[in-house]
């Protein structure tokens, strides 16, 4: 018997070693769990392979390694089963098929499994939604990621300490000194005085120009 490993991950960036499996054959496909699994780079060389007699089992980590809903999961499994190829899930300890023949039990298990999985799927989804609406009517809802929007030049340099940060070093003091004085860090201090310069060159600039 010729075993493999399907492995599936979300972003490219995810490491799959916890799932690699020294000595046998791995198709690894770093993408969504949404896109069926026909459709994906590597499960569409497994199911060729398959196809052609040279793997009687594959190994998964997981059944929501083969689908994001009950349908795709469910179709991908009977596909596997008419090829007389078991699939082996370790989370779940479950085996397809049994001296050649389908689990039934194995079946019913799975498809509970999948449904319960797109169930969760979609009330995170429905939760989110909602949260978003609530956000809204707040008020408080930020499109940008929760992103805080950028402080203005105004904005941070009347702020209390930096205001005092700033006449410390109208009276000529230093950066050490100011920062000291006012109560805010050295790079604080470093970027009131830096703004600060930066506005009076601004004051000259357009001085001239008018």
């Amino acid at each position: 018997m010729r075993t493999v490993k399907y492995i599936r991950v979300s972003t490219l960036d995810q490491n799959t070693d916890r799932q690699e499996v020294n000595g046998i054959d791995m198709y690894i496909d770093k993408c969504s769990g949404s896109i069926p699994f026909a459709d994906r780079l590597q499960a569409s060389r497994l199911l060729t392979q398959c196809q052609s007699g040279l793997i009687d089992m594959v190994e998964v980590h997981s059944i929501d390694r083969l689908g994001r809903n009950t349908i795709d999961i469910m179709t991908t499994i009977k596909n596997f089963t008419d090829m007389g190829v078991c699939v082996s899930s370790k989370k779940e300890g479950l085996l397809t098929l049994i001296d050649g023949k389908e689990n039934p039990t194995a079946k019913l298990i799975i498809n509970i499994l999948a449904t319960l999985s797109e169930f969760e799927l979609n009330l995170m989804k429905e939760r989110q939604r909602e949260g978003i609406a609530k956000a809204k009517a707040k008020g408080t809802y930020k499109s940008n990621g929760g992103q805080k929007p950028r402080e203005s030049v105004n904005v941070f340099l009347n702020k209390s300490k930096n205001k005092i940060c700033l006449n410390e070093f109208k009276r000529g003091e230093s950066v050490r000194r100011a920062a000291k004085l006012s109560g805010v860090s050295t790079t604080t201090a470093q970027k009131v005085k830096k703004l600060w310069i930066e506005s009076m060159k601004f004051k000259k600039d357009t001085t001239k120009i008018g």
